[in-house]
């Protein structure tokens, strides 16, 4: 079959590879018809290279049709229409009991300390081939599938695998206060999706961002957008528009590769570029994250408010303001989506064909397989409009 694999620092290509293939009892094949590009595969392609082996296949935004199940498996047929969580969980370990299918324990990886295994996401999460590829082996499938209905587009459903559930775990920890104000930094995919939940749900949203198509966007569904490049402080702006207390509360979505963090950016470069028996430990117990990102919610945040952070951080000794913090009360929530948690919630908007949360319209590209080179390049340098990618291989 044909996958895309990563090959290198901003490497990846599109090979045959061999079909996966039935491993355990209740593991079950899907033929993918649609999976997206996620900002967190481009920590992949940019900054997280020492944790990949060439060839390795990436992707976790996938959704298809059952093509073959184990003897196993009972709660899948041939032919049902599945979205598949980027977790790899159980459903039955203590962690999953709790909700916290991230934290998976059977899926857990103790060689590098991390929690639940990712599809297609390098050796800190499995190093379990993903689902950019045209047929995807899934495990736990008497659990781990969401079986969807026929009619609607992919698009649908398709973002039920990552960006719907990241986001709306995002809002949920923000726990934004009755009539509240939400500040959203970062307008990629998620901190977008996030601000399209939290004005469903009612609440007043700011968003920042610095590049003009994405402040576009947001701004055309009603949120109030502040233009990084033309508001010199995040944190005074956002006081100027709440009554000079910031907003009640703040979700990152940008993580670590932020804007305006120059000397960090030079750093993760250089780690980069070492070979990996030194790069691997110093990612594990080094600060490589930029920053910038973070600084800012931490100030715009009102006294006693929260701080919900979604985007990807990698490093182990980042610098934080930990008397400011302190001293304003601020809560931190924080931490990979628990998918499966909250997919009961979301369904009902996705079954609407009103399309509330215009999951339809939420992708600007809709790809073959065999652009993903071109795709992710673009995605990186936010080029040719590019915002959301779905490849359909």
């Amino acid at each position: 079959m044909k996958a895309v694999t990563w090959q290198g620092k901003k490497d990846m290509r599109v090979e045959e590879v061999p079909d996966p293939v039935l491993k355990e009892p209740d593991d079950a094949i899907i033929k993918v018809t649609s999976t997206g590009l996620c900002g967190s595969d481009l920590h992949l392609y940019n900054i997280l290279g020492p944790f990949m082996t060439p060839g390795d296949v990436v992707g976790h935004e996938p959704m298809g049709v059952v093509e073959e199940v184990g003897s196993g498996v009972s709660n899948l047929s041939v032919g049902d229409r599945v979205v598949i969580p980027f977790n790899v969980c159980c459903g039955h370990c203590w962690m999953c009991d709790q909700g916290l299918f991230s934290q998976c324990e059977t899926t857990q990886n103790h060689e590098y300390g991390t929690g639940a295994s990712f599809f297609g996401y390098s050796k800190l999460y499995g190093q379990i081939p993903g689902g950019q590829a045209e047929y995807l082996r899934v495990p736990f499938a008497n659990f781990l599938p969401i079986k969807v209905p026929e009619g609607p587009i992919d698009d649908r459903f398709l973002f039920l695998s990552d960006v719907l559930p990241t986001s709306w775990q995002a809002v949920e920890y923000a726990a934004v206060p009755d009539g509240g104000t939400l500040l959203v930094v970062g307008l990629g995919p998620i901190g977008e999706m996030c601000a399209r939940i939290a004005m469903h749900k009612g609440l007043r949203v700011i968003g920042v961002d610095l590049v003009p198509e994405r402040l576009s966007r947001s701004q055309s569904r009603g949120v109030e957008v502040l233009d990084l490049k033309a508001v010199g402080n995040v944190g005074d702006a956002v006081r100027d528009m709440t009554d000079g207390r910031g907003a009640d509360s703040v979700i990152d979505a940008v993580g670590m590769e932020a804007h305006g963090s120059p000397i960090a950016a030079i750093g993760q470069t250089m780690v980069g570029l070492l070979p990996k028996s030194v790069s691997v430990p110093m990612m594990q117990k080094a600060g490589v994250d930029r920053m910038a990102a973070l600084y800012s919610a931490i100030d715009a945040v009102r006294r006693g408010g929260t701080i919900s952070i979604i985007g990807v951080y990698g490093g182990q000794s980042d610098p934080l303001p930990l008397l400011t913090l302190f001293d304003k009360q601020v809560q931190i929530r924080l931490g990979q989506a628990n998918v499966k948690r909250w997919v009961d919630d979301i369904m009902p908007l996705l079954t609407d064909d009103s399309d509330p949360l215009g999951v339809e319209q939420f992708a600007t590209h809709r790809l073959p397989l065999a652009e993903a080179p071109a795709a992710y390049k673009n995605f990186q340098d936010k080029t040719e409009g590019t915002f959301k990618v779905v490849f359909q291989p």
